[in-house]
């Protein structure tokens, strides 16, 4: 009897386990499939926030050796992000500068040269791609708040270049009847404020320019968090003349010019909290640098470039290197510092690869550097960089750690009276008169010319510049480049 029974309950516990193994299989199979038909999140794409100075010398950062400027919000930036030591800006003058870092490509190739004014008829073409078209295209929202300087007539405003909203000047802003040199030099007429393609303001003085750029950059980040968004900032300050507003004024060892750059510093502040405050602080690429180097001439408005030589309007060192902060927590190593050389045309492809944008259909000279950024490479993608100047002359080529320089003419203001508290003071023209070659590595301001002693060096970068005169001309030898492309005209 016991027997039996233990049989029946055997039986009955081998078909309750046959029951309950496939009770389990069908739960398995039954999460599986709905595991694999849940879509897979999709990266949210990085938001881009490029703040943009103008005239702003290479030492007028903390954490770049400023002696008596306080910028602990771009020191912090730096510390939280990534500082580069040898970043050029595209070309050492306003309009040109900006065509560079917009289009990636030589402000010489698309045919925008110096820096445009009121009375030019001309500016960037619409066949050019810019930053905010190339990200537009991909559904960025995108806005600028700050000087635009790429032609102020209608077709070429902002708004037609990929922003959906701008607030800001044309064209700089000492274009204006108050300019120290309006007389028989200059005649400009009211300097004009715009909201996207109106004119809302005339502008007679600019103490609230930056806070209200950066209240309009701080709106536009939170009515977009939602959004992948570009945001544009290209400060009108520290150009001359200087304007500060009351909360900083007289704050500075440096005197109004250092003042200036504390209101930007805390601006740079402002815009990052409100990406903490909305939860986009890791997701958003965040870069800070300058549009060329300091108007030297204006002596205490003006900014310092130094150990560089020289500033603005040259291509010497001062001219063109410029402190570069770039901040993006996800995916950049925090504290590093990179000595590759990089240059403004290398911006846009970069944010491409980043954001996987396509690029520009047309040829464009930048090439991304985003694995120098992560720190996987230490080289240049670029061979060299070329430095163009006035209309179209190549001026200086950067090779490896070399500097080479071909005779031309530059002004300085060195054994020169500097200006003071807004008024100019007059430079000197210089001729360079043969080539000369400077070892950058241990020699950053560029005193002892070391041609002769390395011919090879030499031989090399001329190759090199012949290349580039072909595609893109020099007008110092009446060469006409094959790559040129047009601006864009009034018809």
């Amino acid at each position: 009897m016991c027997y039996q029974n233990t049989h029946v309950i055997f039986r009955t516990f081998k078909k309750l386990r046959n029951i309950f193994f496939i009770i389990n299989i069908g739960l398995v199979l039954s999460c599986k499939d709905k595991t694999e038909n849940v879509p897979e999140k999709k990266p949210v794409p990085p938001n881009v926030v490029l703040i943009f100075t103008d005239d702003q010398g290479y030492q007028d950062v903390g954490v770049f050796g400023s002696p008596n400027i306080l910028t602990p919000n771009l020191d912090k930036m730096a510390a939280d992000g990534v500082k580069l030591t040898n970043y050029y800006s595209a070309q050492a003058v306003c309009s040109a500068s900006r065509a560079g870092i917009l289009t990636g490509c030589y402000p010489n190739r698309i045919g925008i040269h110096n820096a445009l004014g009121p009375g030019n008829t001309h500016g960037i073409n619409d066949t050019e791609t810019t930053l905010a078209e190339m990200l537009k295209a991909k559904g960025y929202k995108t806005a600028i708040f700050g000087k635009w300087h790429l032609g102020h007539h209608e077709k070429f405003l902002p708004t037609r270049h990929g922003f959906d909203e701008w607030f800001g000047i044309p064209y700089s802003n000492d274009m204006w009847p108050f300019h120290p040199q309006q007389g028989p030099i200059f005649n400009f007429p009211d300097l004009p404020l715009y909201e996207n393609e109106t004119v809302i303001d005339t502008l007679t003085e600019q103490s609230q320019l930056t806070t209200q750029i950066t209240e309009r950059s701080v709106d536009f980040i939170n009515r977009n968090k939602d959004n992948p968004f570009f945001l544009y900032v290209p400060h009108p300050q520290p150009h001359v003349p200087l304007f500060v507003s009351d909360k900083f004024r007289g704050k500075s060892e440096r005197g109004l010019y250092g003042d200036v750059i504390m209101e930007i510093d805390w601006s740079v502040e402002q815009i990052i909290k409100a990406l903490k405050k909305n939860g986009l602080e890791e997701n958003t690429i965040v870069i800070f640098t300058s549009d060329n180097g300091p108007w030297l001439s204006y002596g205490n408005h003006a900014g310092s470039a130094l150990p560089l030589r020289e500033g603005k309007g040259t291509a010497w060192e001062g001219g063109q290197r410029e402190p570069f902060i770039i901040k993006y927590p996800a995916k950049l190593k925090a504290g590093q510092v990179i000595n590759t050389p990089i240059m403004a045309i290398d911006i846009l492809p970069t944010i491409a690869e980043v954001t996987n944008a396509e690029l520009p259909m047309k040829i464009i000279d930048g090439k991304s550097v985003w694995r120098v950024l992560t720190g996987e490479s230490i080289e240049s993608p670029q061979e060299a960089y070329f430095f163009y100047y006035r209309v179209n002359e190549l001026f200086g080529v950067r090779y490896g750690k070399w500097k080479l320089y071909f005779p031309h003419r530059y002004r300085t203001m060195d054994g020169q009276e500097p200006g003071k508290d807004g008024q100019p003071g007059e430079y000197r023209m210089v001729d360079l008169e043969e080539i000369e070659l400077y070892d950058l590595s241990n020699d950053i301001g560029e005193t002892n010319n070391v041609a002769d002693a390395n011919p090879e060096v030499v031989a090399k970068i001329k190759v090199l510049a012949n290349d580039i005169r072909s595609r893109l001309g020099d007008s110092l030898l009446e060469l006409e480049g094959s790559e040129t492309r047009e601006p864009g005209r009034l018809e």
